[in-house]
């Protein structure tokens, strides 16, 4: 199993002009789980579609790296190839293209063998409880919301990434949704070593998918680590200590 390691150093990023992302360090190894928590409009989302290189965004400083290769120099399908996933907090439709043939050719772009797609799909849908008659359909249409996020979770099995991020996996899911989801991503950072950055503002996702550290960001810094304790404290107190100050809302 190889070793990977997600190294984010004073990255800064805004988009429209706007600063979001003031300074945020994180380092996460594999089979590590780092909780992102915080308000909204702190900056959550945002830094996970920097890392993903969303052309939205503009990079204002710092860096990323993963196992020392510059994220940010690469494109987005470059990122994926280079073992980056993220799991959306809306997942895209795309009519006329089905789940398999997404990944047969992220297989390809990989230098992978795409013949063994749809054994492991297979194995994933059955893993996750995800009906297999949605594998040869169009990607994420006329499917509900646990659904989507079921289909997020089978794609990061299938893929078998070094880092994955989940921007919000939990929202919209039923509970047995989201036990299903969680377990089977618990299960990949002991299996394949993935590590985890999970960003979330619910400790229920935390009750399945354990989290070896929790970070509060807040106005784009990270105010506050800790443990798995942190995000009961959270559940209590909610976030005012951290937004006291805040001033004006920046977007998410």
């Amino acid at each position: 199993m190889s070793e990977h390691v997600l190294e984010i150093t004073g990255l800064r990023a805004g988009v429209a002009g706007r600063e979001i992302l003031k300074g945020v360090d994180l380092t996460v190894r594999s089979g590590e789980v780092h909780a992102i928590m915080g308000p909204n409009g702190s900056g959550k989302s945002t830094l996970s579609h920097v890392i993903m290189g969303h052309p939205g965004y503009e990079v204002l400083g710092g860096t990323v790296t993963l196992d020392g290769l510059d994220i940010l120099a690469l494109t987005a399908s470059e990122r994926a190839q280079a073992g980056l996933f993220l799991a959306m907090q809306y997942p895209t439709e795309v009519p006329g293209v089905a789940v398999v043939d997404v990944l047969e050719a992220a297989f390809v772009a990989a230098g992978r063998n795409p013949t063994e797609v749809p054994e492991r799909l297979r194995a994933e849908a059955t893993r996750i409880g995800f009906d297999d008659r949605f594998l040869h359909r169009a990607m994420n249409v006329d499917l509900s919301g646990g659904e989507k996020k079921r289909n997020e979770t089978l794609q990061l099995g299938v893929l078998q990434p070094a880092i994955a991020i989940l921007d919000e996996i939990d929202s919209g899911l039923d509970l047995d949704a989201l036990r299903a989801c969680a377990r089977r991503i618990e299960a990949a950072t002991e299996e394949t070593g993935l590590g985890v950055v999970a960003i979330t503002h619910y400790n229920r996702l935390l009750h399945e998918l354990r989290a070896d550290y929790v970070h509060v960001l807040a106005n784009g810094v990270i105010q506050r680590r800790g443990g798995p304790e942190l995000a009961l404290e959270l559940e209590t107190t909610g976030y005012s200590e951290f937004t006291a100050a805040r001033g004006e809302a920046s977007p998410s």
